[in-house]
């Protein structure tokens, strides 16, 4: 018996909330629920784990930059 795969999923990076993603006829839509991956609102994404790698980009290129900017004189 096979079961039903959920229409929404939770996005998480590093045990933050990034956004959800819900199911429709394309693939998933991302929903922000942090400021922080605002960037990627409404994006498209074929799979769930499309949308796990934009987000942990997002969080990557931020901490990134955040660190390149403590070292900076």
């Amino acid at each position: 018996m096979s079961q039903a795969q959920p229409n929404a999923y939770i996005i998480e990076i590093q045990d933050r909330a990034a956004g959800i993603i819900t199911r429709n006829e394309r693939g998933f839509r991302f929903f922000s629920s942090e400021r922080l991956f605002d960037s990627l609102e409404g994006r498209q994404f074929r799979s769930v784990r499309d949308a796990e790698r934009a987000a942990l980009a997002v969080f990557s290129e931020r901490s990134h930059r955040l660190n390149s900017s403590l070292f900076a004189n």
